[in-house]
């Protein structure tokens, strides 16, 4: 009898750990590992980042500039199940179980609500001023020129490898409950 209860104080302990963890990863603090080269030179495929959840937790817009993750899927609603869920799967991910999941990215903040930008002759605008950037890996191919306001409520960004980069030149502006947190610390 003695040996059951000292099973089930472990498992219960275990279990408030875990809950404790998913909530902590979910709302405050969660590594992540990075997919891809979209972000190259300054984030490469397999780096580690740890990710400040407090923006997203209190609905706070992101500045310029600022390394975040997002869900791309810009086209449904997030609710908390998401944001429960997504922990998990990262959990398994960064200890190499599964894969990170592919709607996760990983990109900079280039546009705020009201800002109009302006994609021409490999160069972004945002407000008719140029942008230096000289965290980007290379200037953009030239493509067909691009305008777009961002709307209320929403974010544009962008790879810092811009020729090998999904972002919001495809998915559109992000909405700020998509905004999952910013990237404070690489490994």
């Amino acid at each position: 009898m003695k040996i059951l209860k000292e099973i089930a104080d472990w498992a219960y302990s275990l279990a408030a750990a875990l809950a404790l963890a998913i909530v902590i990863n979910a709302f405050v603090f969660q590594p992540t590992r990075v997919v891809g080269s979209s972000m190259e030179p300054n984030l490469h495929n397999n780096d580690y980042v740890f990710v400040s959840k407090l923006s997203h937790t209190f609905a706070g817009v992101p500045d310029y500039g600022d390394v975040v993750i997002i869900d791309s899927r810009v086209f449904r609603d997030r609710s908390i199940k998401d944001d429960i869920a997504d922990p998990i799967s990262t959990y398994l991910s960064v200890a190499k179980i599964t894969e990170v999941d592919n709607h996760i990215w990983i990109k900079r903040v280039i546009g705020k609500p009201g800002d109009t930008l302006e994609i021409k002759e490999g160069k972004v605008y945002r407000n008719s001023t140029v942008l230096e950037e000289p965290y980007i890996k290379e200037g953009m191919k030239p493509a067909s020129p691009k305008k777009v306001v961002v709307p209320p409520g929403q974010v544009y960004v962008m790879g810092d490898n811009r020729n090998n980069s999904s972002d919001s030149r495809y998915i559109g502006p992000v909405p700020v409950s998509h905004v999952l947190g910013k990237v404070v610390m690489v490994l």
